[in-house]
């Protein structure tokens, strides 16, 4: 066990190779200051900093930070993405590199898995070639995991555009850190729980997704009561919400109650069961399946010997209608013969003379 606690840690102490692509490393060490952008109770499985040189002697300062979700590494893009985007005109989350990932004049950073992989020019230069290239060359290695962004991101209205400014919270305990929404000191996640953030204009669309019904159901009530004590006490609440499933929606700041129930009536709670040991109806939906099967190959036989039928039926009848066309003009091309079409001497001088 002493051996294998001692090759784990090795390969955790080294996660940044030394040489990657045309980059080499020349200093590692100190903690990444990326984890600061964290919700709190997070603790990353990993973390490294390096500064890599490129051939044409252009440094990059590398942060590199492993966790046990993947999950994780996508807050923690989100929230650096963010963070960015203050600083940057933009900062757009896409396929740069990575899974997804964002880019400005002279950072870049991505997740891959559970890993969150950040990048920044110390000196940043005309174009971002080399950058991008050191990116791709460190995430190749990196473990795929499941290869796509959080679903609860998909979720969004219009989740193309969505993606690209989105903040993801994974396994949160409260949100008032993130947003100062009164209404949300209700919600509580206990751990049990993601959120998704986006903004449509002046809106803002809050999906929590809770990871148990039960906890939907508290939260919801909670919700409820909350959403009605505002009312009253006249401060502000979300211009519209709904639970649906296991999900609690929230729209805030939403230009007028249509644009609000456009935004809210997008966003639908796809449940998914999966069974922990064996599945009990294995054996059913494999009978299902072999008699979808077999129908579905009996029919296409069935239509198969159809078709063929008919074509043979057309085919035939083409060709015996052209057959007996041509023998009939034959026929009306030949004088009556009673020798049945063979050569006759005219003895009888019966036959008239054809060739004047």
């Amino acid at each position: 066990m002493l051996k294998i606690h001692l090759l784990v840690s090795f390969l955790l102490l080294f996660a940044l190779p030394s040489e990657t692509g045309k980059f080499r490393k020349v200093k590692s060490g100190g903690e990444p200051p990326g984890i600061t952008y964290l919700v709190p109770g997070t603790t990353p499985v990993e973390t490294e900093q390096a500064e890599y040189v490129a051939a044409n002697g252009e440094r990059f300062a590398v942060e590199f930070i492993k966790f046990g979700q993947e999950g994780k590494a996508y807050e923690l893009l989100s929230l650096a993405a963010t963070a960015a985007r203050s600083k940057s005109t933009t900062a757009d989350i896409t396929d740069v590199a990575g899974v997804a990932g964002f880019t400005t004049s002279d950072e870049l950073a991505f997740f891959k898995g559970a890993n969150f992989v950040r990048i920044k020019s110390i000196k940043p230069a005309a174009d971002t070639s080399n950058l991008i290239a050191l990116a791709k060359s460190l995430s190749e290695p990196l473990e795929q995991g499941d290869g796509e962004i959080p679903v609860l991101i998909k979720h969004l209205p219009n989740p193309e555009e969505a993606q690209k400014t989105a903040v993801f919270v994974s396994s949160f305990d409260t949100l008032e850190r993130l947003l100062k929404h009164p209404v949300l000191t209700a919600v509580k996640g206990d751990g049990n729980a993601d959120a998704a953030i986006a903004s449509f204009g002046p809106s803002q669309v809050v999906i929590v997704e809770f990871n148990t019904p039960q906890l939907a159901s508290e939260n919801d009530k909670r919700i409820v009561a909350r959403i009605q004590e505002l009312w009253k006490l006249g401060q502000p609440a979300p211009t519209a919400y709904k639970r649906a499933g296991n999900y609690s929606v929230f729209v805030f700041d939403a230009p007028d109650d249509q644009t609000a129930k456009q935004l809210i009536d997008q966003v639908h709670y796809e449940q998914v069961v999966s069974w922990l040991g064996e599945n009990p109806n294995i054996l059913r939906r494999a009978q299902e399946r072999y008699i979808d099967t077999t129908l579905g190959v009996l029919v296409t036989v069935l239509k198969a010997s159809g078709y063929a039928l008919i074509g043979c039926l057309g085919i035939g009848g083409l060709i015996g209608g052209l057959l007996f066309g041509y023998r009939r003009s034959q026929q009306k091309a030949t004088a009556y013969s009673d020798a049945g079409g063979m050569m006759r001497l005219n003895l009888d001088e019966m036959t008239a003379n054809r060739r004047r």
